[in-house]
């Protein structure tokens, strides 16, 4: 079996543990899941934009929130049929992520950090101040995925969905990274200059990678709403945003595998360290942080290597 077979395994069988876990999870097992799976979704998209792309913006939760309370307003607020809501939710989120980024993409490194920062506190304060619409800090509760052609997606089958939308958003990434285009962004994450004397069109390529990535994400807090059916201010806060930088640290920036890996391992921590660390495990979770960041600066991505004669994988 050639490279390419081995590796249409790989996925095939990654996919049949993923959507069988689905069917025996308990329900408490199952919401840590699903949680888990958009945190994956979440983590691929900033990875590129970030690891692969080289752009440090703090606005995908914000994006997730357009998303997820695009969905809930249009569908269950405004009362239109869920398909054309979902459409619209991910059109808004397009348009949105475009329009900012046509001047923040012109922003490097600290200054996109900021603008970002700023754009993600608008869309929290338009949340918060949103009244009967948004559901203002409390947020929004007592809606229902509506049914499919008839079938209620309801249980494993929604968890299904979720697994879906990860191996949506990994394929899409993967698609793009082998691209000319996803060449290109790493030429101009690492010299914008060369990329820029090679013919690449740098305003062009940062605006179309941070409108996908956003987009995804988006997508991802669509899938977000219907986990427990509840929406708030609090689950797309800048905290978050940090957690996932730190999880494209710790996984290994740049590469999809690395993404997984951080997302999966900094989302389950906190549960395993607290019955051993306690009401300190936020203390015993920061400084293992620190330290996989210093003894591990390739990720945990990096372990994962496996050296092929004359070349490095």
């Amino acid at each position: 079996m050639n490279g390419r077979g081995v590796h249409a395994l790989g996925w095939l069988a990654g996919m049949g543990v993923a959507i069988g876990l689905a069917f025996v999870l308990g329900s408490y097992h199952t919401d840590v899941y699903r949680k888990m799976l958009i945190w994956v979704a979440m983590a691929l998209g900033f990875n590129f934009l970030f690891g692969v792309a080289g752009q440090i913006a703090f606005s995908h939760f914000a994006f997730a929130s357009v998303g997820a309370y695009g969905v809930v307003i249009l569908s269950h607020q405004l009362g239109l049929p869920f398909g054309l809501a979902f459409v619209l939710a991910i059109v808004i989120c397009g348009l949105t992520a475009f329009i900012v980024a046509i001047p923040a993409t012109r922003l490097e490194g600290f200054y996109l950090a900021l603008a970002t920062l700023a754009f993600s506190q608008l869309v929290r304060v338009t949340i918060d101040e949103g009244g009967a619409l948004t559901g203002g800090t409390g947020g929004l509760a007592n809606y229902r995925l509506p049914p499919f052609f008839g079938v209620d997606v309801r249980g494993p089958w929604y968890t299904v969905c979720l697994v879906l939308l990860v191996a949506f958003t990994l394929w899409i990434l993967t698609r793009v990274d082998a691209s000319w285009f996803g060449r290109a962004c790493r030429a101009v994450r690492d010299n914008p200059r060369a990329a820029e004397a090679m013919g690449v069109d740098i305003a062009r390529a940062r605006i179309l990678v941070f409108v996908m990535t956003s987009t995804l994400a988006g997508l991802a807090g669509i899938g977000y709403a219907y986990v427990d059916n509840v929406i708030n201010p609090a689950v797309f806060s800048l905290e978050n945003s940090f957690l996932l930088l730190f999880m494209i640290i710790i996984g290994g920036s740049g590469r999809h595998v690395g993404a997984m890996l951080g997302a999966v391992v900094l989302y389950l921590a906190p549960f395993a360290l607290e019955p051993v660390a306690g009401n300190h495990y936020m203390l015993v979770f920061g400084v293992l942080i620190v330290l996989a960041i210093l003894f591990r600066p390739d990720g945990l991505a990096g372990l994962l290597r496996i050296t092929r004669p004359g070349k490095a994988a």
